[in-house]
């Protein structure tokens, strides 16, 4: 009796066992915690399990049973299925092998797009603020994805998350921004017509990552406007040049007498007084060894520029440009509203936005051989606008013996190629640096936005030094370009966050830097066309061999056929 009664105390152990593991999971698995007490079931019951199984072999001669030799045999193959299994997974999971068949490769990221992304120097991160996700989009991020731990993604819902929208300035649904420590940049807007870009992706992706950054000289001296806070200053407009990743510094070619080699782009922003011959010159060398130059004109001024803009072919009107046609916006008929743009990269976004420019003089524009001019800001048609001559009068009336009928043109972009040198250039110390792709504030908002914090404001009173960040580069300036603008007080503190008024100052500065033309060449890739094109007759010879003679021929084999068989 006391043996059969040892028998079931052991069996009954042997359910306890089972019973502390069932436990030791449970408790581990809803505390999602495997500390001390979920381990101390678990191993107890282990324990347990384990000697039932050996005290059980020794009474019974278990291990020798040829059923329990099978069943271990199965077992233990099984087990031996789900470890391969799961080996395979965790292979499949770590390792991505992929093969893409399309003839272009099209679900293949480029050697150059794959290189870089394999040697980031640091974490960045790609935020798409769209509501939906995109199938096309998502595997092009997961391809960039796959080559570095180091790049991220996240889709994000602006309504759901209009903080972060309003920290990165998001303006309409589909923005996508690259982001990289204290650095942000604007890659593309997709939409339904246009999907995400693996050559806008890589190139803006290289800039941001890339240490150097594109220098930015303000010319000083002749009462231009002041850089730091102020009345009538530009501080706005050059915290604006420290977000896009410029440097800024001020410029005084009275003392240097030449433009520094490291010079991305030269600003004269609203000159009270001319130039002296010699920094015209200085400005003229500047652009013919490849520079890029923006003037911001005022009326009623004479900087003394005219034999460099002759050059371009631009002529400084002395009249004023009014707009009489938009009294409802508060603004008066010496500030005119611009609502038509060219069709230019620095305001190819803009669509029909407001910008104003209060106190603006019109550019006369003429052909000149070489140089290609591109209008930028028109006004509206006459007799909405035109240009007056008298400026004393206080009753505005076109006068059609002296003043000139509208449009006028406000701004003007121009390009003049460079014969081909072996000398260096600007720009031949210059490397490409982070900055973004001209940007627009007139479209819908999702969410509320605002102008966002500086990221790396530059000083702009440290005076002009030699390149310390910037390496020679092997590509040479192949053109150098000119901005023209009849109005420097659109880019004033104040008015430069209203509108489209910080666009068009950036997008200016952004296109003369010439940090478009990357290194990286990178082909869009498509899919290869293998449509047949067939003219009329032959379409009218497939539609009767198709519909009419392969028909008969199958009916005259069919009657053939049964001819002999009947």
């Amino acid at each position: 009796m006391k043996i059969i009664a040892k028998k079931k105390l052991w069996k009954y152990l042997f359910w306890f066992g089972p019973f502390l593991i069932t436990v030791g999971l449970t408790v581990g698995l809803v505390s999602e915690q495997w500390g001390l007490i979920p381990l101390a079931f678990l191993i107890t019951g282990i324990v347990i399990s384990g000697l039932w199984i050996i005290w059980q072999s020794y009474q019974t001669n278990w291990w020798k049973l040829r059923s329990t030799q099978a069943g271990t045999n199965a077992l233990i193959a099984t087990l031996a299925v789900l470890a391969i299994l799961g080996l395979i997974n965790f292979l499949g999971t770590r390792y991505h092998l992929r093969a893409d068949l399309t003839e272009t490769q099209l679900f293949t990221l480029a050697p150059q797009s794959r290189e870089l992304v394999s040697v980031l120097p640091q974490p960045v991160k790609v935020w798409v603020f769209d509501i939906s996700q995109n199938p096309q989009d998502r595997e092009l991020l997961e391809n960039y994805q796959r080559q570095s731990s180091k790049f991220k993604y996240e889709y994000i819902d602006p309504q759901a998350r209009p903080g972060l929208a309003e920290k990165f300035g998001v303006k309409d649904y589909g923005e996508v921004y690259l982001e990289s420590g204290n650095k942000r940049q604007l890659v593309q807007t997709v939409n339904e017509n246009e999907r995400l870009s693996e050559v806008r992706l890589t190139s803006r992706l290289q800039q941001l990552t890339n240490s150097t950054t594109a220098k930015v000289y303000l010319l000083q001296g002749h009462g231009e406007r002041q850089l730091s806070a102020g009345k009538g200053a530009i501080s706005q407009a050059i915290q604006g040049l420290g977000d896009k990743s410029f440097t800024t510094a001020p410029l005084n070619l009275a003392e240097t007498s030449k433009v520094p080699q490291d010079a991305a782009v030269v600003i004269v922003a609203g000159p009270k007084r001319g130039l002296f011959e010699g920094e015209v010159k200085a400005l003229q060398e500047y652009l013919n060894r490849g520079g890029n130059l923006l003037l911001m004109i005022d009326p009623n001024t004479d900087p003394k520029v005219d034999s460099l803009l002759q050059e371009w072919g631009v002529r400084l009107d002395n009249r004023l440009a009014v707009d009489v046609s938009k009294d409802s916006v508060g603004l008066g008929p010496a500030a005119p509203l611009v609502t038509e743009y060219g069709q230019h990269p620095i305001t190819k976004d803009f669509a029909n936005g407001i910008s104003f420019y209060p106190v603006a003089r019109p550019l006369q524009i003429t052909s000149v051989p070489g140089v290609e001019a591109t209008p930028l800001l028109r006004t509206k048609s006459y007799p909405s606008s035109w240009a007056e001559s008298d400026l004393q009068s206080e009753k505005l009336e076109f006068n059609a013996d002296k003043d000139l009928k509208g449009p006028l043109t406000l701004g003007v972009a121009l390009t003049r190629k460079l014969p081909t040198k072996s000398t260096s250039t600007p720009q031949a110390s210059r490397t490409p640096s982070p900055l973004p792709s001209p940007t627009t504030q007139s479209k819908t908002s999702p969410t509320p936005s605002s102008p966002s914090s500086p990221l790396s404001p530059s000083s702009p009173s440290s005076p002009p030094s030699p390149p310390t960040s910037s390496s020679p580069s092997s590509q040479t300036a192949t053109e150098s370009r000119l901005v023209v603008l009849g109005n420097s007080s659109f880019a004033t503190d104040g008015l430069f966050q209203q509108q489209l008024n910080g666009d068009v100052f950036l997008n200016s500065v952004t296109w003369l830097s010439q940090q478009e033309k990357q290194p990286l060449s990178i082909r869009p890739k498509e899919p290869k066309n293998r449509r047949i094109t067939l003219t009329t007759t032959q379409a009218n010879l497939l539609i009767l061999s198709s519909l009419l003679v392969l028909p008969l021929i199958g009916l005259a084999a069919a009657v053939i056929i049964w001819w002999k068989r009947r």
